[in-house]
């Protein structure tokens, strides 16, 4: 009879009601559509009707050397290894609350002996007691579902950190990315450097003979004097950027990459796969920050069960069975067997720190519904920044391959009339200069159009693992 009382019990505190208010996600505080205007052009279908967070990384970044390092630093980087452990720990801190559902089993051993004066008696006597016992210790019966919103409140946690690890890996895999698409630009600004350099002392060299037999005057040695120094300053500084850049990669990816993985120049790296944000803004919802937002509201939600319950009667059980005897020998022989139960029921009838915990709870579900709104609203700025470069970058990459072209053909025509005689040399180092400047220009909006490819694959979700989230509606 006891044992089925207690499996009753058990039964009602695993499956009773709770106090956690109705869940309604809150409106986004953004448009429907995304930003329109000069500066955003009409985005592609994305390939197969996909959102972003739906292509695998191994999808978007074609280039086989930087999928091999991503690769690497998913399984080396600290701080993603840090965010996963996060989430183990919020699992098990999870379990340790819904184990507070079930009641705690212990057994225990005892025995006393005491040399006493018993009244009555003629002198002292030595009492011995001794016990074997297996019972359920202090166990709170959850009618009111004070345990309950606990747990719930801690498995929203748990899922709310489990989507902070899926944004660590987002924001891994486009820093990587990031890194190795600066690291191959500033290889090919370090090779046109060295290759303005050898022009530039080419230049120089013939100046100088042409100086020395007097067809040339100073002016010239001096001006082309200081292109070769510019070019000088070019090589050392892009020749440490170089260096700077391998360094961030390594830190990124957990340990040295190899050398035969780094890009040699950004023009060999193979284009990105291209993405769109579809034509609703409800896709940001899918985001793991925003996931993880709205997770951290629910369980604001669940403590305001919990210090709802507060409110009522604890129900707390305390029971024992096991054998007792005066003599060791006799512990388990019939007639030894004894038990106890014995239920508490506290009542409270004046605390006012439960209206206190109950206010507390409430204002910090209004702080998480506005961090949630928050986060919603930061993530359609991101994507709409994003959507306006890419929407000017095309211009800006044509007009700026037409000036690198006008300004080698000026180089040419300068440098030509010069040799004939015809024009001074200052000429041609004005069109050398406006040519460097405009490669380098031209590099820079390469670097510009695959980063901003790689920032709209992340905003929009994409990078982290795939498949449903845990808890994710």
């Amino acid at each position: 009879m006891t044992r089925k009382l207690l499996l009753a019990v058990v039964l009602i505190s695993l499956g009773g009601c709770t106090m956690i208010p109705k869940y309604d996600r809150p409106a986004a505080p953004v448009p429907a559509a995304w930003p329109s205007g000069p500066a955003y052009k009409e985005p592609p279908a994305a390939p197969g009707g996909r959102v972003s967070a739906e292509i695998q990384w191994r999808q978007f970044f074609t280039d086989e050397r930087l999928q091999k390092i991503i690769g690497t630093a998913l399984n080396n980087n600290r701080d993603l290894r840090v965010a996963a452990l996060n989430v183990e720990r919020a699992r098990a801190l999870y379990r340790v609350q819904r184990a507070e559902l079930l009641p705690k089993v212990e057994t225990g051993v005892t025995a006393s002996k005491q040399h006493a004066l018993i009244s009555g008696g003629t002198g002292l006597v030595t009492i011995e007691q001794y016990g074997v016992n297996l019972g359920v210790s202090s166990w709170e019966v959850d009618f009111f579902g004070r345990i309950r919103s606990l747990s719930q409140q801690a498995l929203e946690q748990f899922f709310a950190t489990e989507q902070a690890r899926r944004s660590a890996q987002i924001l891994l895999v486009s820093e990587v990315a990031n890194a190795y698409l600066t690291l191959a630009a500033d290889r090919e600004n370090l090779k046109l450097a060295q290759s303005t350099l050898e022009s530039q002392q080419a230049a120089h060299h013939l100046i100088k003979r042409r100086f020395e037999v007097g067809i040339a005057p100073e002016l010239d040695l001096r001006q082309v004097q200081t292109r070769v120094d510019a070019a000088r300053v070019d090589v050392a500084k892009y020749t440490s950027q170089v260096a700077q850049d391998e360094n961030a990669l390594n830190l990124l990816a957990g340990s040295p990459v190899p050398a035969d993985l780094l890009p040699q120049e950004l023009s060999a790296v193979k284009p990105l796969a291209d993405v769109a944000p579809g034509t609703s803004s409800e896709v940001l919802l899918r985001r793991p920050d925003i996931l993880q937002a709205e997770h951290t509201l629910k369980a604001a939600y669940a403590n305001i069960g919990a210090a709802r319950a507060a409110f009522f009667p604890r129900i707390s059980l305390t029971s024992a069975i096991g054998t007792a005897s005066g003599d060791l020998s006799g512990l388990f022989k019939s007639g030894s067997f004894v038990w106890n139960y014995a239920p508490q029921i506290v009542l409270p009838i004046f605390d006012a720190r439960t209206w206190s915990a109950l206010k507390v709870s409430k204002v910090d579900r209004e702080i998480a519904v506005a961090q949630y709104e928050k986060a919603i609203q930061g993530a359609f700025k991101e994507v709409a920044d994003a959507l306006a470069q890419r929407g000017t970058l095309g211009d800006q990459m044509e007009a700026q391959q037409s000036l690198v072209n006008a300004t080698a053909k000026t180089y040419q025509l300068s440098n030509s009339r010069y040799q004939k005689g015809i024009d001074i040399y200052l000429n041609v180092l004005d069109a050398q200069r406006s040519l460097y400047s405009a490669q380098q220009g031209l590099i820079a909006i390469r670097l510009a159009k695959l980063s901003n490819q790689v920032r709209l694959y992340a905003v929009l979700g994409g990078g982290a693992d795939t498949g449903t989230s845990p808890g994710g509606g």
